[in-house]
């Protein structure tokens, strides 16, 4: 992980305190960065004009919110504009807390053991061969591809059956 080289040959516990408290860091000016936008929005015409509609959201997002925030440290990229939304919708800050905290704690735990691992392995063969690096990422790329379009394949072949036999069962008694 170049952006945190200074931690390479650490013990694990510096490693994972080390992220766990840059990710806190991270995600608390997030929220708090949505909380002022949010105001901003619910202050402007486009939020007097959904009134309700934003409250109903906000209600939604404050109730259901809270799994959503811890799961959106599993993902890249994600992770930023669901805090964000917590924060503008106003999520309050004690639920937000909890599932941010828990959430945290997974990502530096992934951070620090699985992430680092592969991303560290990938940079040293970057910096002996970027040609075999860049090879490793393709092949990747194409093994995700070609996992996702079986997958769709199958839900497609899947609802072609369904509706073969959605269709034979609507079909007439002389024609079956």
């Amino acid at each position: 992980m170049p952006e945190f080289g200074f931690l390479e040959g650490q013990p694990f516990w510096i490693v994972y305190f080390t992220l766990l408290g840059v990710i806190l860091l991270r995600v608390q000016a997030t929220y708090w960065i949505g909380r002022g936008l949010g105001e901003g929005v619910s202050r402007s015409r486009t939020g007097r004009r959904l009134g309700p509609r934003l409250e109903t959201a906000r209600e939604r997002i404050d109730r259901f919110g809270a799994p959503v925030v811890t799961l959106s440290f599993l993902t890249v990229g994600v992770q930023t504009a669901v805090n964000l939304a917590a924060g503008a919708m106003r999520m309050r800050f004690g639920r937000y807390l909890v599932a941010m905290f828990l959430g945290s704690l997974i990502w530096a735990g992934l951070w620090s053991v699985v992430f680092s691992g592969v991303v560290g392995s990938w940079w040293a063969l970057f910096l002996d061969s970027p040609w075999a690096a860049v090879g490793v990422m393709a092949l990747a790329g194409a093994v995700v591809a070609g996992t996702v379009w079986r997958s769709r394949r199958r839900e497609r072949a899947g609802a072609v059956a369904t509706a073969e036999v959605d269709g034979a069962e609507g079909a007439p008694t002389s024609a079956r």
